[in-house]
């Protein structure tokens, strides 16, 4: 709506990227731990992503200087020196190698999004960028790990009020603590090393590119129905994460970035990891 020069999101499953997408905004998910969490309600403290929404990369990067960087409020925001984000916003793509994995990036994706990554794989190849094929790691098992990885968090957190107070709680939050509740330390200790497989093998795919372009989302258009029925399906969370928490379990930065608008009208766009 412009009502303001940017906000701030946060991110654990895909919540910058997810709005960002349907609003034809651009959202930054940064590296884990680059911007503080300090003052945040935290959803799940391992998988929690500070990062800037505005209408642009440019004023993204101008929001990150601002937010990025050490802060002895929390422990765990790097102490790594922070850069002048915005000082290469020049256009001048030279040198940079964009991976795509073709079965990834367009597998069960709607054809109008997967056109239109094409589009900006042009875009950046006219820059100056080099375009690879790079092979991912399956996510399939990431996926399955982040459940138990972020729901015995959500419950930890709430652990003071939940379940002795659980009136009070909504449905949505209120089934991910049970699930939480019923995580053993097992079940939340194979996520984790779930968890630092799957950065290890994507650490390898980057060796070889600077960023990888994806979807956000596998289809456009989500309705307030499709919300409605959401979670009845056991396919229901893996679908609607399967691009976004990959990269919230490894703590990888990715950049949500709009592609204009769908024969709807509707907002809708892809990411760059």
């Amino acid at each position: 709506a412009g009502l303001c020069f940017g906000g701030l999101g946060s991110d654990t499953g895909g919540s910058i990227r997810f709005p960002s997408f349907a609003n034809g905004i651009t959202g930054l998910k940064p590296t884990w731990g680059r911007v503080s969490r300090a003052g945040v309600f935290a959803l799940s403290w391992s998988l929690d992503h500070l990062g800037p929404m505005a209408r642009s990369a440019a004023d993204c990067a101008l929001l990150l200087n601002a937010i990025a960087g050490a802060d002895d409020a929390d422990p765990t925001a790097l102490c790594a020196p922070v850069p002048d984000y915005s000082y290469k916003l020049d256009g001048d793509l030279r040198g940079v190698k964009v991976g795509i994995d073709e079965n990834f990036a367009t597998r069960d994706v709607e054809p109008a999004t997967v056109a239109a990554m094409r589009e900006c794989l042009a875009v950046l190849k006219d820059a100056g960028a080099t375009v690879v094929p790079v092979r991912f790691p399956d996510t399939s098992a990431a996926l399955a790990a982040w459940t138990p990885l972020c729901c015995a968090e959500v419950a930890a957190y709430h652990a003071a009020t939940y379940p002795s107070r659980a009136a009070e709680y909504g449905p949505g939050l209120a089934g991910l603590l049970d699930i939480g509740l019923a995580t053993s330390g097992v079940e939340y200790a194979r996520a984790h090393d779930v968890r630092q497989a799957l950065r290890g093998e994507f650490a390898h795919v980057f060796q070889g590119v600077d960023v990888a372009i994806s979807p956000a989302l596998a289809r456009q258009n989500l309705t307030l129905e499709d919300f409605a029925v959401f979670g009845t399906r056991d396919d229901d969370w893996p679908n609607l994460l399967r691009f976004t928490a990959p990269f919230d379990i490894t703590g990888t930065p990715t950049l949500s970035l709009p592609a204009g608008r769908n024969n709807d009208g509707a907002p809708f766009g892809f990411q760059l990891v």
